[in-house]
């Protein structure tokens, strides 16, 4: 993945555990707080070799891990109870492993 890909990616992810009290954070959590924020996320992860897993665990818990492999330990990990949280979340802890 080319290194401005990865640096939007990280930006944006990093900008996402901020709280969207300015009008700036909250278009990029509207943006990106969806269905398509998650694909997008994923996608993004993905090009670096991560597999997402995301899983509903009960309600108010959402679980996501970033792996390069299935049985391998998780390189990004997050709960949240929403979907998107969850995924920012892991996808920010991957990204902090990726140099």
């Amino acid at each position: 993945m080319p290194s401005d890909r990865i640096a939007n990616l990280r930006a944006a992810l990093g900008f996402l555990q901020l709280s969207s009290r300015v009008p700036e954070l909250r278009l990029l959590h509207r943006w990106l707080d969806t269905w398509t924020g998650v694909g997008l996320i994923t996608i993004g992860v993905e090009r670096l070799g991560y597999r997402l897993s995301l899983s509903h665990i009960a309600d108010g818990e959402w679980r996501a891990q970033f792996s390069a492999h299935p049985l391998s330990a998780a390189a990004g990990y997050g709960v949240a109870a929403t979907p998107w949280k969850a995924v920012q979340l892991a996808g920010w802890a991957a990204l902090q492993r990726t140099d």
